[in-house]
């Protein structure tokens, strides 16, 4: 007899879990529909539902005897020590930004943070990575703010966008 019990089963119970806390989580917002006439539970609710969708299958496949691959991945050399360098930039940077993300507003803070990782992670073209992370800042902001009407920190660029 085979155990019935196995990582992969306690994974599709998490995503199972999740969905169904999103979808609980969702019930209790209230505001009103935007223009398109979808309201801010729309979204959270897709993804709620899909959680669920997908967890209840995986948890039959688990069930019926399914498993997940072995990792069989040449590029992996499992003796190579782990890069505790770039964890600890990548770490300190989503730290700094949100510590400074009220003072420099989401602008500057998102541009900051893309322009570190970058780096942090090996860009090798400076500028570019500098152009497309106040691309990338101030695209998040339009789109968050005046397409889906969320309240993002201004910092010193609150009445110029």
């Amino acid at each position: 007899m085979t155990r019935w019990w196995r990582p992969e089963l306690g994974l599709a119970v998490v995503v199972l879990a999740l969905g169904v806390l999103v979808i609980a989580g969702t019930l209790d917002v209230s505001a009103a529909a935007s223009q398109l006439g979808i309201g801010p539970r729309f979204f959270p609710m897709l993804v709620g539902g899909a959680m669920v969708v997908v967890g209840v299958f995986y948890v039959i496949d688990v069930l019926r005897g399914g498993h997940g691959d072995p990792e069989e991945s040449e590029d992996v050399d499992l003796d190579a020590p782990a890069d505790w360098r770039s964890v600890g930039l990548v770490s300190g940077i989503f730290l700094a930004f949100a510590v400074l993300l009220n003072v420099l507003g989401w602008i500057i803070g998102a541009s900051l943070l893309f322009f570190g990782l970058s780096v942090a992670l090996g860009a090798e073209h400076k500028l570019r990575a500098a152009v497309v992370a106040v691309v990338m800042g101030v695209a998040t902001y339009l789109l968050f703010v005046k397409g889906l009407g969320v309240t993002l920190p201004g910092g010193p660029l609150q009445g110029v966008i």
